[in-house]
């Protein structure tokens, strides 16, 4: 994306409460309507815990995104379903341990565009980018972030919780295979993702809901379910649990107990 050139501005629906601005809403960002505050607040009123859902994938972002570039030398990044910019995205945590990091943003809701500029602000010696791209069409993804990463290196490719808006799981394995295809050895995958292996009739209460109004549909699915997402893969420790439980020793907004979000990071041999 040239920066100089202006950008046309995207057609945001203000009438459908859409994912990326909930969850900002639910992290105490600003980038939201009514008509997402009033969806959050739905959701809340019957799942209280939404918030520490999303708080702990956050952390569980800093943590992993903190671990890959510190201790494992990544310094390639592909966030897809990046959603707003709020606080410790993955470039600023990227970027503060490793100033050099390359980081490429992908998504395709419209307001996320609009903030594009925020998100490309990055440290001079790494680079930081924005591909306007949908996780169903992986090829549009990588032909866009060829232009800033090298996949002849080692990559870490981010889902954090945007495989749950691919209901089909043949859908979900093919797209999978594709992004993880394309990464040389020795890259990373980390994942979020939805699970009803705490609170059955509650996590899929909130899917109900949302899937009656919001958009895009959500899907949630078993521990086993998600860890099947790694399939193939060097799953490390402590594998696939609650995101409050990846690795939860130096936790920024303090200790969260276990979240229906289970995430977990693994290495491609």
């Amino acid at each position: 994306m040239d920066p100089h050139t202006p950008e046309p501005a995207p057609e945001i629906d203000t009438s459908v409460p859409h994912n990326a601005r909930i969850w900002n809403y639910w992290l105490g960002g600003k980038d939201n309507y009514a008509v997402d505050r009033e969806m959050g607040e739905q959701i809340r009123s019957f799942f209280p815990e939404i918030v520490d859902n999303a708080r702990a994938d956050r952390e569980f972002l800093v943590r992993a995104v903190t671990h890959l570039t510190r201790d494992k030398g990544v310094r390639q990044f592909l966030d897809v379903g990046t959603g707003l910019p709020t606080i410790d995205n993955t470039h600023d945590v990227a970027q503060s341990a490793a100033p050099d990091a390359r980081v490429v943003y992908v998504d395709n809701d419209p307001l996320v565009l609009v903030h594009a500029r925020a998100l490309l602000v990055g440290t001079d010696e790494g680079v930081t980018d924005y591909v306007d791209a949908d996780l169903r069409d992986p090829d549009a993804i990588l032909q866009a972030a060829a232009a800033s990463l090298d996949f002849s290196r080692p990559v870490a490719l981010i889902l954090l919780g945007v495989v749950n808006f691919v209901e089909d799981d043949a859908e979900v394995r093919s797209i999978m295979d594709r992004l993880l295809g394309a990464l040389a050895p020795g890259s990373y995958l980390v994942v979020s993702h939805p699970t009803d292996d705490l609170d059955a009739e509650r996590a899929h209460q909130v899917a109900a809901a949302w899937n009656e109004r919001g958009t895009p549909k959500l899907t949630v699915r078993s521990a086993a379910g998600i860890a099947s997402l790694f399939d193939g893969l060097e799953l490390m420790e402590p594998g696939v649990v609650s995101c409050s439980l990846w690795r939860p020793e130096g936790t920024p907004m303090g200790t969260i107990g276990p979240v229906a979000e289970y995430g977990g990071v693994a290495r491609k041999p």
